[in-house]
């Protein structure tokens, strides 16, 4: 939609910050604005600036350029009343702007009152208010028969958790995904979309620790946050749009091209069967393995102790605490972090090699994407029974790594090329292939498989990524080449090996305990919760060595002994 003078807008929580900018913005085009806000003072100040932009559009008219309305969003008949002054004034409506919001000070764990005045307020200010004045705009806009507008203003904290403020980040969250959930609006004229900037130096942004604003590059401009508002209007392909504005990357459209590409377990993936029996299992938490202390037990466990380290594999181990069945639980040593890689990344390569291998000794193994963190224990196990190790890696650090475990030949796939390597120097193939990348990589692995052979897939990394989702992939032949040669290629998945975790995961830990086996962990740190999503793209980029840890409870950090 092109702004043109004549137009009009209305805009809650207009008197100030992002509303307050955006009414004089829309003045600068020759719009008249209505300013909805509780603020009478501060409301009609913003009036005043609007008719004083505007009146080089306007001149003398008998209708002026701007409005104030006082107005409780919270109060339904107030929101309703002031929309009914805008289009009694206006004769319709153009763009409507849902702005205003509010913090919550106090948090909710901490709220001893019925919330009325705090937590209940902030919901209702910032996303029931923000859901009626979505619905009585469209119904306007629909009844006039006229192409309009909404916008709704979310805010980061709506993409990702805000801790000092949960009620916020909840119902701009809540914004966010109503919004989006209105892109079928479209098709009667209205187009609904959000805006969701990080930090801008408001009355609102004021109330919260600087460390936070520093940590995201401080405010953003004002007048980023107008353009990108106008960016939505213009455009008339947005519509359920949520735009993301950041001092640091710019403008960008959520969720971004990294969010889609995370479509392995956090989209439900792993669970086999149709859509109806997936959509049964949502909402889940995420997270496969963890380590930590015992907090508590139930009246009927008596076998686990408080206090006592424990290993867990099961859905949601991102998490502070986490609620287990006491019959999952793997009593360990000690909770150190090297045990987490013992755990998917250990056993999926322990096991793997054993059953769907069937690894003896004297023979060549090849392990793909060996310095991730089930490839090294697959290259350790494999030279620990007595064979020839050959492992691909992609950059020096992780060829120096794999050097440093006993790998018989590292091919960096950057220096030289996999397929060359095998076909030269390992002729007659390979006995056994521990594959994890998936693609073009499975691929070349099948066509170095020797005569009886046995190619293990435990992954697919590389078809985890699409923004298409994960998508199978044909391969042609793989009857007659598996069949030519007497071939075995097996499928690994860890879950259906549950019998055996513990027992492996003891074998493990002697191994590590005596020296005979390493456990390399990358060494970026990765503390509490929130920084689960960066460890997990960190992972994705290809940049990591080893096994990627993120510490939950920083208070237990291994702190580096002093000589």
């Amino acid at each position: 939609m092109e702004l043109k003078p004549g137009m009009s807008a209305l805009v809650t929580g207009g008197a100030s910050g992002i509303g307050k900018a955006l009414c004089i913005a829309f003045a600068k085009k020759g719009l008249f604005v209505t300013i909805v806000d509780f603020s009478e003072e501060n409301g009609r100040e913003v009036a005043s600036l609007v008719q004083e932009e505007s009146s080089k559009f306007h001149g003398d008219l008998r209708v002026p350029s701007a409005i104030f309305v006082k107005c409780d969003v919270t109060n339904a008949d107030d929101l309703a009343s002031s929309f009914e002054k805008h289009v009694r004034m206006y004769g319709g409506l153009d763009i409507c702007i849902n702005c205003a919001g509010i913090s919550n000070k106090t948090l909710v764990y901490d709220d001893a009152s019925d919330g009325t005045k705090t937590w209940r307020h902030a919901v209702n200010v910032n996303l029931v208010a923000v859901i009626d004045g979505t619905r009585i705009a469209s119904q306007i806009m629909r009844s006039h028969k006229k192409p309009g507008v909404i916008i709704n203003i979310g805010s980061a904290a709506g993409l990702y958790p805000m801790f000092l403020d949960p009620i916020y980040s909840g119902t701009k969250g809540g914004v966010v995904m109503f919004t989006r959930s209105l892109a079928p609006l479209k098709r009667q004229g209205v187009r609904v979309n959000v805006l969701c900037p990080e930090f801008v130096q408001t009355n609102l942004a004021e109330q919260l620790h600087k460390k936070i604003i520093d940590s995201t590059g401080g405010y953003m401009k004002m007048e980023d946050v107008v353009n990108g508002a106008f960016e939505l209007i213009n455009d008339e392909s947005k519509a359920g749009a949520c735009l993301w504005i950041t001092k640091r990357r710019g403008m960008e459209y959520w969720p971004t091209p990294e969010e889609r590409k995370k479509v392995n377990f956090s989209s439900g993936r792993y669970f086999s069967g149709n859509t109806k029996e997936v959509a049964t299992r949502l909402p889940f938490d995420a997270g496969f393995e963890g380590v930590g202390i015992v907090a508590s037990v139930g009246n009927l466990v008596h076998h686990v102790k408080v206090g006592t380290p424990v290993a867990l594999m099961t859905f949601g181990s991102y998490a502070e605490f986490t609620l287990v069945p006491a019959k999952h639980l793997l009593p360990v040593p000690r909770p150190d972090p090297e045990v987490v890689a013992m755990l998917t990344s250990g056993l999926t390569a322990s096991i793997g090699l054993e059953k769907a291998g069937q690894m003896t000794s004297g023979q060549v193994v090849l392990v793909t994407a060996a310095a991730g963190g089930t490839g090294q224990f697959a290259v350790q196990l494999a030279k620990l029974a007595g064979n020839k190790v050959v492992a691909t890696c992609g950059g020096e650090s992780k060829a120096a790594l794999l050097s440093s475990l006993g790998a018989d030949r590292v091919i960096n796939y950057r220096n030289e090329g996999i397929k060359d390597v095998l076909k030269k120097e390992y002729p007659r193939g390979v006995d056994i292939i521990y594959e994890s990348v998936g693609g073009q990589m499975f691929d070349l692995c099948l066509n170095a498989l020797a005569v009886h052979g046995r190619l293990i897939v435990i992954g697919m990394i590389s078809q985890y990524q699409g923004e298409e989702g994960w998508k199978p992939q044909n391969y042609t032949g793989l009857c007659e080449k598996i069949l030519a040669k007497s071939q075995t290629v097996a499928g690994f998945f860890l879950i259906q090996y549950a019998h055996l975790w513990q027992d492996h995961l003891g074998k493990l830990f002697d191994l590590y305990a005596s020296g005979k086996l390493k456990i390399s962990l990358d060494p970026k740190k990765f503390m509490g919760v929130a920084s689960v999503p960066d460890a997990v793209e960190y992972l994705h980029s290809g940049k990591s060595v080893g096994k990627v840890v993120v510490c939950i409870d920083p208070s237990y950090a291994r702190t580096a002994s002093k000589l």
